[in-house]
């Protein structure tokens, strides 16, 4: 049976770059080469696509730091370039070769090779390929793609929008403000007035449009506010502004599916810190994870339903992470966040999530490979013409 030519592409150009890669890593080590044919492709942080003389080779959040130095060592020398064909039909990726960095190299004059892949498997992080970016780029070259769509790839990345589509659906979050970084620069106590005459202290920072906890505070009196407010703008057009739930535990639950999609167990992170921050996440190894949850069987339904609801709310396909905030004062649920492209490693959440509900990395790879695919089929009926 002829092996299905797989192109992961990983790194890009946002601040979670360097966590993209072990989840590259991960999916590349675990395709079943009998199967499949694993192209890897990185988008390296000024932009440029590449096929890389080696892959990724951190396969642990611990090691991703250190070693996604080694590995940009290693692709900084590859000269192979990559640009996709923005149509579809026949070749995937144009290859061709550009020795050194001489910007006066003229394209035509260098040998091209055509490159087809029968499938895309995005692992990136962030801006710029969580957020509907490249998933556009794929829908314009007719590839199929693990994964959300645009839409629900553009509104999972914003939380902003998120919190709006969640509110909607009459869906629970924890309320919140929106400070632009235009009005933050020009008139900061004024923005700092706005968040606190509408929430109390303390409460959570984040930039609108990044992940895996970057540039995200706790502030807790005006002073942190406004040093909290400053670090996110310096990631992020808008930041959101979150009250803090009290006695806040975190709790995230898996889904995968198209059109039915299925939650898996929930979990339960015991941060190292005061939250989970991304140092919590990457760099300290003192972090929990309690997988199932220890909740009540009320609170898993409740987790499990709310998650679903969720993702469809968000038009959701193939895979995300939903996050919750859990109060141990009240007992109330708040969704947090969708993440459609979360940490892919063994070892993250998503997959340990589905591993303790029966279904193994290597069945996750295969089941989103072929989600993928089946939606493509599907998106093969529609109609493009009148006529």
């Amino acid at each position: 049976m002829k092996r299905l030519r797989v192109g992961v592409i990983y790194g890009g150009r946002s601040g979670e770059h360097e966590v993209s890669l072990a989840s590259a890593a991960s999916v590349i080590a675990n395709l079943d080469k009998k199967r499949y044919e694993a192209v890897p492709i990185r988008i390296e942080k000024d932009g440029r696509w590449t096929l890389p003389d080696r892959p990724p080779t951190a396969l642990s959040a611990a090691d991703v730091i250190g070693q996604a130095r080694l590995d940009a060592a290693r692709s900084a020398r590859a000269s192979r370039e990559v640009q996709m064909l923005a149509r579809p039909g026949g070749d995937t990726l144009l290859t061709f070769d550009r020795p050194g960095s001489d910007p006066g190299i003229h394209l035509e004059r260098t040998p091209v090779t055509g490159l087809a892949l029968d499938v895309i498997f995005p692992v990136l992080h962030g801006p710029y390929g969580e957020d509907g970016t490249v998933q556009g780029l794929l829908e314009l070259a007719g590839v199929p793609y693990v994964g959300a769509g645009v839409l629900a790839s553009a509104v999972g990345m914003d939380k902003a929008a998120m919190k709006l589509v969640f509110a909607a659906s009459g869906l629970p979050t924890p309320d919140y403000v929106v400070v632009r970084r235009r009005d933050w620069l020009a008139r900061p106590d004024e923005a700092i007035a706005t968040v606190t005459a509408r929430l109390a202290l303390p409460v959570f920072v984040k930039p609108a449009n990044l992940g895996s906890s970057v540039g995200i505070s706790k502030a807790k009196d005006v002073d942190g506010l406004r040093t909290a407010l400053a670090l996110a703008a310096e990631f992020d057009r808008k930041v959101l502004v979150e009250a803090a739930v009290p006695g806040a535990r975190e709790i995230e639950c898996a889904v995968l599916g198209n059109e039915r999609p299925e939650a898996s167990v929930p979990g339960e992170i015991i941060p190292s810190r005061e939250f989970y921050d991304y140092e919590a996440k990457y760099l300290d190894a003192g972090s929990e994870l309690l997988i199932p949850a220890p909740l009540t069987a009320d609170q898993v339904d409740t987790v499990r339903r709310l998650s679903v609801a969720a993702y469809r709310a968000l038009d959701c396909e193939g895979m995300a992470r939903v996050d919750f905030l859990l109060s141990r004062d009240t007992g109330t649920i708040y969704l947090s966040e969708v993440n459609t492209i979360p940490g892919f490693t063994t070892i993250s959440m998503y997959a340990k999530l589905w591993n303790a509900s029966g279904v193994s990395y290597p069945q996750l790879i295969d089941r989103l490979i072929a989600l993928a695919l089946e939606r493509h089929a599907e998106k093969q009926q529609l109609r493009i013409s009148m006529t």
